[in-house]
């Protein structure tokens, strides 16, 4: 059992994505992602695993630094902590499931509910929290650069060639270009998609 409240990656009660793997496939031809990546992005996860808790902090930092964005785990002005921290260790989770898992069917059905998750349909639910109950798609997609360049020192902290740490670095941008990207399709009407 996981002892992660809220994170049910591979359950029934994740939304089925009405991707197909073909559309996921051709997605990744789409960020260049390969089987080389996948590789690189293991090693990314091994480099991390120790690392979480430093680079959630800087996240975490980042949106605190940020009014408008804090306002997304807020009630009328009023920052949730128990929400953050919440959301944090799911957060932690998906820094190892973007590293480890295969990108296959419970992985897309993941990435729907996700998405969902920042959107009228079920944000705050996960937690039972009253906050802000939607975050813009702008958001989202702004949201792949601080996600992406922020990670790169991590990468370099164990003493890789500058050669792997840059390989790591693209296989994690690319599968964060990749997961915004499903995770705005709740967004979107389905044939805008």
């Amino acid at each position: 059992m996981n002892a992660i409240a809220g994170y049910t990656f591979g359950t029934e009660q994740v939304t089925h994505s009405p991707l197909t793997l073909n559309d996921l496939e051709l997605l990744k031809q789409t960020v260049l992602f390969t089987n080389e990546d996948e590789r690189y992005l293991r090693l990314a996860g091994e480099v991390l695993e120790d690392q979480i808790d430093a680079v959630l902090d800087v996240w975490y930092g980042f949106v605190a630094t940020n009014s408008h964005l804090a306002y997304y785990f807020s009630n009328a002005g009023q920052l949730n902590s128990d929400y953050l921290t919440a959301v944090r260790q799911r957060f932690a989770q998906w820094i190892l499931d973007t590293c480890n898992r295969p990108y296959d069917r419970d992985w897309l059905n993941y990435q729907q509910e996700i998405g969902l998750r920042h959107t009228y349909a079920k944000k705050n639910q996960t937690d039972r929290v009253e906050a802000t109950p939607h975050i813009g798609m702008r958001y989202m997609i702004a949201f792949i650069y601080p996600i992406a360049a922020t990670i790169k020192p991590f990468l370099s902290n164990k003493g890789h060639s500058a050669e792997d740490v840059e390989n790591m670095y693209q296989a994690w941008f690319k599968s964060i270009t990749l997961q915004v990207t499903l995770w705005c399709a709740p967004y979107a009407k389905d044939a805008y998609f």
